[in-house]
């Protein structure tokens, strides 16, 4: 796979970045090694994870996910052929959230413990926090770049007018600046991205890894009009969000150009966003090495002029 410059931190990715939410949560160690394996033999180098999954699970403290990247990291001995991406600021318990000095510091070392790294090469705010100035936080994530424990920086889930404005406080007062945004952005889901951030990144040269990448399964093709909804989690969310007369056009026209390329809609969705201008690598998990070699697969899927012109139009 063709590696993407990632804003302008002198990071690399490949065209998908392999989600690390589902580690430790909906697969064990044994199929989490087995899915970054395949990633691994097939060329990706990009994982995403953050120091909040998964909380939400029963038993879960957070930080299970980094100490499953962890422990493969050092039982491949890897470190070297894999670019990881973390997260901080969401709530992790007892008070502890944020973007504030103490807690970006504390966070950090506890993130490289369960990684078993002496750096992260990607470290992003998880959301924004209002309540810390913009600058304390951004003069912490600088003092880590020095100290080598960060190579670069990123936002996730920020406004555009907050993004501008940490960007130009990095700029005053010669500070690391967020180099990649992590927002929400699919198919089904273009309006707030395209209307408020996309000038802006395009403009400041940030790189994008857009998260729900595939509408949370729905532009897997696997919810259909009429038919009995998938036993997931996520499937009431998807139902309500998704499931209505302009999700099912969409839907129609992604199976319909996935069938002329013999591919997946997963794929077809997947292709869109890399062909997309302003994206560098979209997100997306995997629960087995069938399905990396999946969204392998849409890295590799060229869709034409015509029928990316013909979804731009039918998810106007």
């Amino acid at each position: 796979m063709q590696l993407r410059k990632l804003g302008r931190s002198g990071l690399e990715v490949t065209p998908i970045f392999l989600g690390g939410n589902v580690f430790g949560w909906t697969i064990d160690d044994a199929t989490s090694f087995a899915v970054l394996d395949a990633y691994v033999e097939a060329g990706g180098n990009s994982i995403d994870t953050a120091d909040v999954y998964s909380t939400w699970a029963p038993g879960h403290s957070g930080g299970e996910s980094e100490a499953v990247i962890g422990r493969w990291l050092k039982a491949r001995g890897n470190r070297d052929k894999v670019l990881i991406a973390t997260k901080v600021g969401s709530p992790m318990g007892s008070g502890k959230q944020g973007l504030s000095r103490q807690h970006i510091f504390e966070s950090v070392e506890d993130s490289l413990k369960r990684l078993q790294t002496d750096f992260i090469d990607l470290y992003q705010s998880h959301r924004d926090d209002e309540e810390t100035p913009l600058e304390e936080t951004l003069r912490a994530f600088d003092d880590l770049i020095r100290q080598g424990k960060v190579r670069a920086i990123g936002a996730s889930n920020y406004s555009a007018p907050r993004l501008a404005e940490a960007l130009q406080i990095s700029e005053q007062h010669g500070l690391a600046r967020y180099e990649s945004l992590q927002p929400f952005y699919n198919l089904v889901g273009r309006e707030s991205y395209e209307r408020d951030l996309e000038p802006l990144v395009l403009e400041k040269q940030i790189g994008v890894i857009p998260y729900s990448s595939l509408a949370s399964g729905f532009l897997t093709g696997k919810y259909q009009p009429g038919q009995p909804l998938p036993q997931t989690a996520r499937a009431g969310g998807v139902q309500q969000r998704y499931m209505n007369e302009k999700g099912f056009k969409i839907l129609k026209a992604v199976e319909e150009i996935a069938r002329a390329h013999n591919a997946t809609p997963s794929q077809v969705a997947l292709a869109w966003l890399i062909a997309r201008p302003s994206i560098t690598a979209p997100i997306a998990s995997a629960t087995s090495v069938e399905q990396v070699h999946e969204l392998i697969g849409a890295a590799e899927l060229r869709l034409t002029h015509d029928e990316i012109e013909r979804l731009n139009t039918v998810s106007q």
